[in-house]
C-alpha cells in the first residue's frame, strides 16, 4: 500500500519583488530552511502573507498565498474574489500598478543580458482591464452536496477545480451563454465526470459560437429547440480522448449552425473556427499592427514567420507575403482567408516549422517574427545572422527568451524602436514590440 503524502506547510513569508513569471518572491529564513526562495501567486512587494507550499524543493520552493497579515498599500479587492488566481492573479492590483510593473519586468529581462532599451518604456493599454476577452474554455465541477453542475476553473498550482458563475475577464455575453449551456445540462441530469469543457467564443458583433467537449460520447443528447434555446449562431458536441487533460478533437458527434467567426482587423476580414488561432484582445492587438505596420517596407517582400493564420501579415502589407507556420489548422484558415481577400497571387502560406523554413528569409526580405513563449531557435538565428536582412520586426509574448534572441543578434542588429502591449490585464503576460536594425 503507497505511504500517502505529507501535506506540504503553511509558512510566514515577507515577499520582495515580482519576478519574470509574474510571481512574486520572498526569502524564507526559518532557521531550517534559511535561504531558499518562495515563489508565491496573490500576493505584492512588501506584504507579510501566509503561503500555502504547493511545491518544495532545497532551495527554492512555490506556493499560494491563503491569509494576509500586513498589506501592501497598493493591494485592491479582486472583482473575482474566489476564482482570480486561476485567471488573472494581478487582480489584486490597479490597473496604473499593473502597467509600473510590466514595464519593469520588460527592462528587468534586458538588464539580464546587459541590454539597454533605448526609450522609455511604455506599455500600450486601451483602459479595459476587464470585460476584454473575446474567448474562454471552462471546466466543468460536480458538487455532490447539491448534486449539481456547476462551471469551474482549475485551481492555481493544483489539479483541483474551483466552481465559477463565470469570469469578469469575459465580454458579458459568453458568461451569459456559459449560464445558459450550464442550465440546459442541468435539466438533463448531465454528470460532471462526462464532461471536459466548454469553449465559448464571441465576435465583435456578439455572434456566440460554442463547443462541448465530452468523455462521454452518450453524456449529452440534446435536440434542435434546445440548442436554438441557447440563442447562438452555432453549437458542437465534441469527444475528446479522456486520456488528455487538453481539449483535443477526437470526433465531432454533432453541429448545429455555423461555428465558424469572423471578425475584421484593420479593415481586413478574418474568418476562424471556435478553437482555431485567433486573438484574445482585438482592440490591443489593433494597435500592435498598426505599429508594426509603420516599419514595414511595402517595397520589399515580406516573410512572417510563426504567423499563425496570418493576421499580421495579411493585414501590414497588400505587397507579396510569405507566411510560415507549423499548425495544420492555423494553415487551413489562413488559406481560406488568403482566398476570401483574393490574395492568392501575392499571399502565400508554408506550413512548416520556421526553422525548416529558414530559405525564406533573405537579405532583400523584411522579415516580421512573432515566436511562441520559447523565443526563435538556433536555425533561424543564424540564418538572420548569416543573411542580415536590413530590418527584423519582432513581436514576443515573452521578454525574457525576446532579450536572449536580441542579445545572440546585437554583433549585427540595434535596437531601433520598442513598445510593450497589454493585451491580457490582471495577468503578467506582456507583449513586446522590437524593431531591429542592421548596424
Amino acid at each position: 500500500m503507497a505511504k500517502p503524502k505529507t501535506p506540504l506547510p503553511i509558512i510566514t513569508l515577507t515577499l520582495d519583488k515580482i519576478v519574470g513569471g509574474g510571481q512574486t518572491m520572498g526569502t524564507q529564513n526559518d532557521g531550517i530552511n534559511d535561504g531558499r526562495k518562495v515563489f508565491v501567486w496573490g500576493g505584492l512587494p512588501g506584504e507579510t502573507v501566509q503561503v500555502q507550499l504547493t511545491k518544495k524543493k532545497s532551495k527554492m520552493a512555490e506556493g499560494i498565498v491563503v491569509a494576509v497579515e500586513k498589506a501592501s498599500a497598493i493591494r485592491v479587492e479582486p472583482k473575482d474574489p474566489d476564482s482570480y488566481l486561476s485567471t488573472s492573479p494581478w487582480q489584486i492590483m490597479a490597473p496604473a500598478d499593473e502597467q509600473h510593473y510590466k514595464a519593469a519586468l520588460i527592462e528587468e529581462a534586458f538588464e539580464l543580458h546587459d541590454i539597454v532599451l533605448p526609450d522609455a518604456i511604455t506599455v500600450f493599454t486601451d483602459e479595459k482591464a476587464y470585460e476584454y476577452r473575446n474567448k474562454i474554455e471552462f471546466s466543468w465541477w460536480w458538487d455532490k452536496e447539491r448534486e449539481a453542475l456547476d462551471l469551474a476553473f482549475f485551481r492555481r498550482g493544483t489539479h483541483g477545480k474551483i466552481a465559477v458563475d463565470g469570469t469578469s475577464l469575459a465580454k458579458p455575453i459568453i458568461n451569459e451563454k456559459a449560464h445558459l449551456v450550464r442550465e440546459l445540462l442541468r435539466t438533463k441530469g448531465t454528470k460532471g465526470l462526462d464532461l471536459k469543457t466548454l469553449l465559448i467564443r464571441t465576435d465583435a458583433n456578439d455572434n456566440v459560437a460554442m463547443q462541448l467537449y465530452v468523455k462521454n460520447k452518450d453524456a449529452v443528447d440534446l435536440t434542435q429547440d434546445e440548442v436554438e434555446s441557447l440563442g447562438v449562431q452555432g453549437f458542437e458536441v465534441i469527444y475528446s480522448n479522456p486520456k488528455s487533460p487538453a481539449s483535443v478533437i477526437t470526433e465531432r458527434l454533432k453541429e448545429w449552425g455555423n461555428t465558424s467567426l469572423t471578425d475584421t482587423i484593420l479593415d481586413v476580414p478574418f474568418t476562424y473556427a471556435v478553437e482555431g488561432f485567433f486573438q484574445i484582445n482585438l482592440p490591443v492587438y489593433e494597435e500592435a499592427l498598426r505599429d508594426i505596420k509603420k516599419w514595414v517596407d511595402i517595397k520589399k517582400p515580406l516573410v512572417d514567420l510563426y504567423s499563425g493564420v496570418g493576421t499580421i501579415g495579411l493585414t501590414v502589407t497588400d505587397a507579396d507575403v510569405t507566411l510560415v507556420e507549423l499548425n495544420e489548422n492555423a494553415v487551413r484558415e489562413m488559406k481560406r482567408n488568403i482566398e476570401s481577400l483574393g490574395r492568392t497571387e501575392t499571399a502565400h502560406a508554408v506550413l512548416a516549422a520556421s526553422e525548416n523554413a529558414v530559405e525564406y528569409i533573405t537579405s532583400d526580405a523584411a522579415i516580421i517574427v512573432d515566436p511562441p513563449r520559447a523565443g526563435l531557435t538556433q536555425p533561424v538565428i543564424d540564418r538572420l545572422l548569416e543573411q542580415k536582412p536590413e530590418r527584423i520586426i519582432y513581436l514576443s509574448c515573452n521578454p525574457v527568451t525576446q532579450a536572449r534572441d536580441v542579445a545572440a543578434l546585437a554583433g549585427i542588429y540595434g535596437i531601433e524602436w520598442h513598445r510593450g502591449y497589454n493585451f491580457f490585464p490582471g495577468t503578467p503576460h506582456i507583449e513586446h514590440l522590437l524593431i531591429l536594425k542592421k548596424k
